[in-house]
């Protein structure tokens, strides 16, 4: 008996040494730990069989005390084995998923039920006890449980019910009924943590949020619509309205191409026509820029195009229809290089400039040539893109008082990529000689003219070449070129 015994436990002894050995070699959960325990499980089923010990029934010969102990360390150990590879299933099936943390809560309960079924098991089939009457003892004193802690348990059905159901996931931006917005970073057993819009950390009960009606942006796709809604004076037809939104929408960097937005006409009456301007974000937090930048291109679109706002007072509404020379005039006050003009200044511009018209799908200014005007946007959208062998890159879209041409007029460079119309286009060009005059009465202008350039330079270069580090060391530089360029 004894040489049996020093046998059992020198093969058990080199079978634990060795699952020793591989835990400490990788000691993080994974798909390799967890064919190591499929093996370990494996030979400890073999070892159990060769020696007679089936780990799955009772036995019915009484061995004597220390064999009997014997069979139950080792067949508990089965069963504990076993329990631990059905959870690292579980666990790695998560990992494979690519989200452990999503599943967090229910891989809690999937484990937990494993390791409580293998308890049971080794009290039947280890120490021979009746589960039957165990169970039923402690359903009482879980019923007395439940009552305390009802609260809690609440919770956590909910939170299990909400994982089952995925209706959230860690990274959705959601909505619920009680205006808590935010996005989802946690979900465990008792409560959904939430980060709001401010950074403030908002924590939700399960039960509550089980009650309440929860709008996931994140889901089909992170993309998320908005509208906002745009009154005019009713002296301009609804059609000319629509069409000068359409130019808005179209001029806008910050929206979604894909779906199209749209133009609606909400109501028409005496006094207003009453638009709604639809559109798509990339994400939720990208609805405010796009808002604020829609807003900023309606007002340039509709001065450009003689359309009063609804809230216009008269003299402006008078203003707006003034003619051509104000126009121009307005456009020369919304570009930043001509801020620090006098009015004189400005207005000797105004009456230098050139109206020019061009169809859609005119190309302004070629890539690799020079421009010998300073253009102004006044009315349509254009677009700076350039054609590669494999895709379009688009630097930027064109409305209204931006503008055109800088590069060639002031530093007598090539243009980076083609500008084309994308509507029917209104310019106004000043020519590289009035620029010439203005620069040497005012040569400090050159430094406004060299940080609307350095800014233009930076943001195309980004485009072009993402991620590499861009300074603004090349300010004075381009001030120097810009006096070279005119002999000042």
């Amino acid at each position: 008996m004894p040489s049996v015994l020093t046998d059992i436990w020198i093969q058990f002894g080199i079978l634990f040494a060795a699952r020793g050995a591989a835990r400490i070699i990788f000691p993080t959960p994974g798909t390799r730990r967890l064919i190591i325990d499929c093996l370990f499980f494996a030979a400890l089923t073999a070892l159990l069989l060769l020696n007679n010990i089936p780990p799955y029934s009772s036995e019915d010969v009484d061995p004597g005390v220390t064999l009997r102990l014997m069979h139950g360390v080792l067949k508990t150990l089965w069963w504990l084995a076993g329990a631990m590879v059905l959870a690292n299933c579980a666990r790695v099936f998560l990992i494979l998923e690519h989200k452990p943390r999503e599943g967090r809560l229910l891989q809690d309960l999937v484990v937990a039920i494993i390791y409580v079924s293998a308890a049971l098991c080794v009290i039947a089939y280890v120490f021979s006890l009746p589960v039957g009457t165990i169970i039923a003892t402690s359903g009482v004193f879980a019923i007395v449980l439940g009552l305390a802690l009802q609260s809690t348990l609440n919770d956590v059905f909910s939170g299990i019910a909400l994982n089952l159901n995925r209706l959230l996931s860690v990274g959705d931006w959601v909505v619920l009924d009680h205006d808590v917005q935010g996005k989802v970073v946690e979900t465990n057993w008792r409560s959904t943590q939430f980060l709001n819009k401010t950074g403030d950390l908002v924590v939700v009960p399960n039960s509550m949020l089980a009650k309440s009606r929860i709008t996931n942006l994140s889901v089909p796709d992170m993309s998320h619509g908005a509208s906002l809604t745009v009154k005019m004076q009713a002296n301009g037809q609804p059609k000319a309205i629509a069409d000068t939104m359409h130019q808005v929408l179209l001029s806008s960097s910050e929206i979604l191409r894909t779906p199209s937005p749209s133009v609606s006409i909400l109501g028409l009456s005496r006094d207003c026509v009453e638009v709604e301007l639809s559109f798509r974000v990339p994400t939720v937090l990208s609805v405010a820029k796009a808002r604020n930048e829609i807003f900023d291109l309606v007002y340039r679109h509709t001065m450009a195009a003689g359309l009063p706002l609804a809230s216009d007072p008269p003299g402006e509404q008078q203003e707006r229809s003034a003619g051509a020379t104000n126009i121009v005039r307005r456009l020369v006050d919304m570009a930043p290089i001509f801020a620090n003009l006098s009015d004189d200044e400005k207005d000797a511009l105004v009456a230098a400039a050139e109206r020019l018209v061009l169809k859609q799908g005119a190309v302004i200014a070629k890539k690799d040539t020079a421009t010998t005007s300073l253009m102004i946007l006044a009315r349509g959208v254009a677009i700076v893109e350039e054609d590669t062998e494999e895709s379009k890159i688009e630097f930027a879209r064109l409305a209204p008082g931006d503008l055109l041409g800088e590069r060639g007029v002031l530093l007598g460079g090539f243009e980076v990529a083609d500008t084309k119309c994308l509507t029917d286009v209104v310019l106004y060009q000043i020519g590289k000689a009035k620029i010439a005059e203005l620069l040497r009465e005012r040569p400090a202008i050159a430094e406004d003219l060299a940080a609307l350039l350095s800014v233009r330079t930076k943001a195309e270069e980004a485009i072009q070449h993402a991620g590499r580090d861009q300074t603004s060391k090349n300010l004075p530089d381009l001030r120097m070129r810009i006096l070279r360029l005119f002999h000042l």
